[in-house]
């Protein structure tokens, strides 16, 4: 069990797929302007990451391993993914106009997120176990609400902050993403010091 505990925690703060490793950069930006929006896209992607998982786990394993053609590794688990974002975007259309509205371009992009597609993977080159492989993706989603929430919140009172004119906008944000990042690596040895 705390083996379990520790691969979310760590994956969550420590190696945050957004503010350590730079990955789904794309939404972190451009979805993070409203609390909402930012929420209903980090339920969305870590939906998505843990059906991801729980549909190429067996298939990495059971079928391309198993037959010899682990190479198609890639490709298969895109294919996987974005069939799943269709299925996200089909539900969320039908029950949740609004969200479904506000997401926009972005919702179709996590098909594209690397963030998704480098969980995946990671599970396999990790060897977890299949219990590992969903609490890595787990963990690996809520880390990525975690950092959308923050961010989110950074942004709006980035609206009423006084800006110099030549921070306004892409500055500023990246400015403050790349602080946020950096607030999170103070994170890097608790982890180690509670799990060894």
């Amino acid at each position: 069990m705390a083996q379990y505990l520790s691969i979310m925690l760590t994956v969550m703060i420590v190696n945050n797929y957004v503010l350590a490793q730079f990955l789904g950069i794309c939404p972190f930006l451009g979805v993070s302007k409203k609390l909402d929006s930012a929420v209903g896209m980090s339920i969305a992607v870590t939906f998505v990451m843990v059906l991801a998982t729980c549909a190429t786990w067996p298939i990495q394993n059971l079928l391309l391993e198993p037959l010899g053609i682990g190479y198609l590794q890639t490709v298969v688990f895109i294919l996987v993914i974005a069939a799943l974002v269709q299925l996200v975007e089909l539900v969320m259309k039908k029950y949740m106009p609004p969200l479904y509205t506000s997401l926009g371009i972005y919702l179709p992009l996590i098909t594209t997120n690397c963030a998704v597609l480098d969980v995946t993977v990671n599970n396999i080159d990790n060897e977890f176990n299949f219990i590992g492989s969903l609490c890595n993706s787990l963990g690996a989603g809520i880390g990525f609400l975690i950092a959308m929430v923050i961010f989110a919140g950074v942004r709006e009172r980035l609206e009423y902050a006084p800006i110099p004119e030549g921070l306004k906008g892409i500055p500023i944000t990246l400015i403050s993403a790349s602080i946020l990042s950096v607030s999170f690596m103070g994170f890097s040895g608790v982890i180690e010091g509670i799990f060894g």
